[in-house]
């Protein structure tokens, strides 16, 4: 059984930058699809990236060019880098693994969730 547990949210200012960590434990993540959703109150949680055992990724389109995820098999974590934050980027980041590479963007696609880390973007 993988456990998940994100950091590195806090406070920041528009135009900023964050790195976020989701480290795992009781298992290996290096075969398996993980990704990156957020969600703030009352709406759906939203993808905002994924990335395969393969390196390939993919990002939702609010967030192209500005968030980059990675990971690094040998600490078993997956990181997402956020630059040039706004307001709109505050919301509550969850990491998750799929145990399936598709559909990355559904959050039914994937079976262990993290607790969240929250960022908050100030205008």
């Amino acid at each position: 059984q993988v456990q998940l547990v994100e950091s590195g949210g806090g406070l920041v200012q528009a135009g900023g930058s964050l790195r976020l960590s989701c480290a795992a434990s009781g298992r290996t993540i290096s075969t398996y699809t993980m990704g990156w959703f957020r969600q703030t109150p009352g709406k759906e949680r939203e993808f905002v990236a994924a990335h395969w055992s393969d390196a390939s990724t993919s990002y939702a389109d609010s967030v192209m060019g500005r968030f980059t995820i990675s990971r690094d098999n040998a600490k078993n974590t997956v990181y997402l880098q956020m630059n040039s934050l706004q307001p709109e980027d505050t919301a509550l980041y969850y990491c998750a693994r799929a145990p399936r590479g598709f559909p990355v963007r559904r959050p039914n696609a994937y079976d262990t969730w993290g607790q969240g880390t929250q960022v908050t973007v100030s205008s």
